[in-house]
């Protein structure tokens, strides 16, 4: 349930970034508040979410 997924910021569009699961060659964006995302992504920063968190890896 709490399984780490692995994502790349594909967009960011204002408050919005739009992820990418990178496990999935044909996966949806997945729209998120950045407000919930570190501060300093930028388009092709990789992040992981778990424990209901996301955090930049490299």
């Amino acid at each position: 349930m709490f399984e780490r997924i692995d994502y790349t910021v594909g967009r960011i569009d204002g408050d919005y970034a739009f992820l990418i699961r990178i496990d999935e060659s044909d996966a949806e964006e997945k729209c998120v508040a950045r407000a919930l995302l570190p501060e300093s992504i930028d388009v092709g920063t990789r992040l992981a979410y778990e424990m209901m968190q996301y955090r930049i890896i490299e």
